[in-house]
């Protein structure tokens, strides 16, 4: 029988269209989809500062923590352990700028938590702005606060930028600039406590009215019941053979306590009502509490884009500052801490699901033990009286130049000088800088004295001139700048602070983990820029524009 060539023609069509059908659906099964692979992302990204955290406290402390905080990120994420600030003047609103920006302050502008406006002739807050009003509280002057003197963008205003406005960008903390500098120009909201009312509040460069959310958070008056429960330690006292003994001559005390002991009673003054449980881990407790509440309130990591909260933990800076980091007050803040860490990423476990989130854990400075404590060990410590080294340079620049305010200002370690006194006096900064250089070089405790508008020509050893050179903003810097020796501060007799280009203050940790993020550590050296950078490749999203820094790419997942 002979085949009708048409009707062949079409089977075997029909068949060729067959196989390609099915050849197709076995690629479509076992080839991934690449662009969405490429495009993936977290649901969420938390990003948490602890204010005042030395790296050494995760190991010093490690036997006491539980299995869900700090264990649960040095265990099964990535751990830089090599990780320093890239500038020398580590403190608080700095350190915030350049976690999110990725930047020194040479480009941030965040100079310090305070410096001196040299064009407008007067001081500065680093976050305060004029030009809003308090949000949420009758304490008018808490909330004229806002993002405004921060000169770039963060990774938090870059996510914004990169879904077109669709993620949410959120910061608390209980220091205003802990949570408006990494919320960035950009964010839904940043929400810091009231001492005096003991209300989250905000300002109106964010809105006119607190979230609903926020409301009902308030009315839940949680900082008055924290304070009935006064502090006590977590653990029993003999167990905290890590610190030293309880009630040390250089220890401050605790608004409203007679010594600087356990256990504490807590009880507020006149005028600032709730201000004593920031030096209490009721103050962890609280920010830990509202953070919860904002991820709740504002739905984040369930909606179409990644959402970005950003949190610091204030309440070890004030503990820290007062104590120091012997003593048991702050080792048991820290396992309290811990804790708190615990209970929140168990509940990010749930909203989000385990895996579907991102947390880096860093510092925004570390700390020098107290003075005294390192004397009583014969260390090489001590501490600078600021007002004899200002009555110093007074007197040698009155002998050598007559009569005259040469100096309007210091901050910093810094010196400002006067531009019209000297203008007027035919005086050359460079003219300054020597006589003050050859007064304040015989006085213990000070190390060198830096022109700082010719860092250039300075014989300061490479290592420090560069951390020097970035944390001077030409706008905003003074011109003098006075290094202090290793140990060495200024301060009172009781207590510690940082603020130095030391180890003690540079090196903090630096833990990634969650999704996208390898397991696993590296002693290569990283700094505070590399955070922004790191997190934006996580996310494939441009650095901040101001960005110095490069990603830990051993951290993350290829």
């Amino acid at each position: 029988m002979k085949s009708n060539p048409v009707k062949v023609l079409c089977c075997w069509i029909v068949s060729l269209a067959l196989v390609g059908s099915a050849a197709a659906q076995s690629a479509k099964k076992s080839t991934p989809n690449t662009t969405s692979s490429l495009l993936a992302r977290p649901k969420l990204v938390v990003g948490i500062v602890v204010d005042q955290m030395r790296y050494d406290y995760l190991y010093r402390f490690y036997d006491k923590y539980g299995e869900g905080g700090f264990k649960r990120l040095m265990n099964e994420g990535f751990n830089s352990r090599n990780h320093h600030y890239h500038y020398a003047l580590t403190v608080t609103a700095a350190g915030h700028a350049a976690v999110y920006t990725g930047s020194i302050p040479a480009i941030n502008g965040i100079v310090g938590n305070e410096w001196y406006d040299p064009i407008a002739g007067q001081g500065v807050y680093c976050v305060e702005d004029s030009t809003v009003t308090t949000v949420g509280s009758t304490n008018t002057s808490a909330g004229k606060m806002s993002p405004r003197n921060l000169l770039t963008s963060t990774v938090t205003d870059q996510l914004q930028i990169s879904t077109n406005f669709r993620s949410k960008t959120v910061g608390v903390a209980i220091k205003d600039r802990g949570a408006i500098l990494p919320a960035g120009h950009t964010a839904n909201g940043a929400y810091w406590f009231d001492s005096k009312t003991g209300n989250w509040i905000t300002s109106t460069f964010y809105g006119t009215e607190l979230p609903q959310w926020v409301k009902e958070f308030n009315a839940r008056k949680l900082p008055s019941e924290y304070m009935k429960r006064g502090w006590n330690t977590l653990l029993p006292i003999d167990q905290y053979i890590e610190s030293t003994p309880d009630d040390q001559p250089y220890e401050r005390k605790l608004t409203g306590a007679a010594k600087p002991v356990f256990p504490y009673d807590l009880a507020g003054i006149a005028g600032d009502a709730f201000g004593v449980i920031a030096s209490t881990p009721w103050g962890n407790t609280m920010t830990k509490d509202i953070a919860i509440a904002a991820v709740k309130g504002e739905n984040m990591g369930k909606g179409p884009a990644t959402d970005f909260l950003a949190v610091s933990f204030s309440t070890p800076d004030y503990v820290g500052h007062a104590y120091g980091p012997n003593s048991i007050e702050e080792q048991d803040i820290f396992l309290r801490l811990d804790r708190e860490l615990a209970d929140f990423f168990t509940f990010l476990d749930g909203w989000v699901g385990k895996g579907n989130f991102t947390v880096f854990l860093t510092a925004d400075h570390g700390v020098m033990d107290v003075p005294a404590f390192w004397q009583q060990h014969r260390l090489p410590a001590g501490l600078l009286e600021s007002s004899k080294i200002n009555a110093a340079v007074n007197k040698a620049l009155t002998d050598k130049f007559g009569e005259g305010k040469y100096v309007r200002a210091s901050e910093n370690y810094q010196l400002y000088l006067d531009p019209k006194v000297l203008n007027d006096k035919k005086i050359e900064v460079e003219d300054v800088y020597k006589v003050v250089r050859q007064t304040l070089l015989p006085i213990p405790g000070i190390a060198d004295v830096l022109n700082v508008r010719e860092l250039g020509e300075s014989h300061l050893n490479p290592y420090q001139l560069e951390l020097y050179k970035n944390g001077i903003n030409v706008k905003r810097s003074g011109d003098i700048q006075i290094i202090p020796q290793p140990g060495w501060f200024s301060g009172g007799m009781t207590g510690t602070t940082h603020g130095s280009p030391y180890n003690y203050d540079t090196q903090v940790p630096f833990l990634l983990y969650g999704w996208g993020v390898n397991k696993g550590e590296t002693l290569r050296r990283t700094t505070i820029a590399d955070i922004a950078p790191t997190i934006s490749a996580l996310l494939r999203i441009l650095p901040p524009d101001g960005s110095v820094g490069l990603p830990v790419e051993e951290a993350l997942k290829k």
